[in-house]
């Protein structure tokens, strides 16, 4: 039986009017970070937030994830800063990531090997111009030489049938361990395909052609991912859901995003993984990137 990675997103860089379930305190992500991991996902994304205001502060997130730690032996990994128009070293960008590293609080590193527009399906001529998320390949080396160093798998956000393509060949360059490539569909968003079978198909074909078996999972934002779990699970893929990625106003929280993704799982043949046990797959994958 296929066992199935089922990641969270807790809540990303939204607010409460987009996402008015949004966790976005420290005891508030804690809290839904144990339900989830109870309730059977097996790895925790969250950006932090103390009192309604997102940080990329440390000892924020090493409350949290010392938080949740206490109760579940689960992953729980951060996020990192977009550039601003001034611009970030990527020093400065991943230092909250190292420190937690150096503290033994994270099983991850996490960098997305490209940049992309976040222009909406619903754009007009007078639409404000979209925010471009910048990931300049210094940035993408700096935080893979990161992992390398610490043994971790990166975890890769695929934007862009090209972020396959350049991750995987800067994954090599780098000599890390196998890279974890996550497809990012969308609705709202115009970037990469929307949630369909064809789409998975040809992401997991230019997969195989680039990286071999590397591990993989749906995921996006502002999508509902679900119609394609059961493709997933028949082709040994793993899933994530939470308030980070799901269609804006959801009105299920992440505990129920999660309770339905094991449904569905269970429903497709396949059975949520424990953390134990996705941690034991992930070392027996490629130890280094094809």
């Amino acid at each position: 039986m296929h066992k199935v990675w089922i990641e969270v997103a807790l809540n990303g860089a939204w607010n409460r009017k987009l996402q008015p379930l949004l966790p976005d305190t420290v005891d508030a992500i804690v809290a839904e970070g144990i339900a989830c991991a109870r309730a059977g996902a097996s790895i925790i994304h969250t950006h932090a937030f103390e009192d309604g205001t997102h940080t990329f502060d440390w000892q924020v997130y090493a409350r949290i994830i010392e938080g949740i730690r206490a109760k579940v032996d689960v992953p729980v990994y951060p996020s990192y800063p977009a550039i601003p128009a001034t611009g970030m070293t990527p020093a400065e960008r991943f230092a909250h990531v190292e420190v937690l590293a150096e503290r033994g609080l994270i099983d991850f590193a996490v960098i997305d090997p490209g940049s992309v527009n976040f222009t909406t399906t619903t754009a007009t001529a007078t639409t404000k111009p979209a925010f471009t998320y910048l990931n300049p390949e210094a940035h993408v080396r700096y935080a893979l030489d990161f992992a390398a160093r610490k043994g971790f798998h990166p975890a890769f956000a695929i934007y862009e049938p090209g972020f396959t393509r350049a991750g995987a060949a800067l994954a090599r360059a780098t000599g890390v361990k196998a890279p974890i490539y996550r497809f990012m569909f969308s609705d709202r968003f115009a970037f990469n395909f929307p949630p369909r079978p064809y789409a998975l198909a040809a992401h997991l074909a230019l997969l195989e052609e680039e990286a071999g078996p590397a591990p993989w999972m749906i995921a996006g934002l502002a999508v509902d991912v679900r119609p394609l779990i059961g493709e997933t699970v028949a082709r040994g893929g793993h899933v994530r859901v939470g308030l980070e990625d799901a269609p804006m106003g959801t009105t299920m929280n992440n505990l129920a995003w999660v309770e339905d993704a094991v449904r569905l799982v269970r429903a497709a043949g396949g059975e949520p993984a424990t953390a134990a046990e996705m941690r034991v797959a992930l070392a027996g994958s490629l130890v280094q990137a094809r």
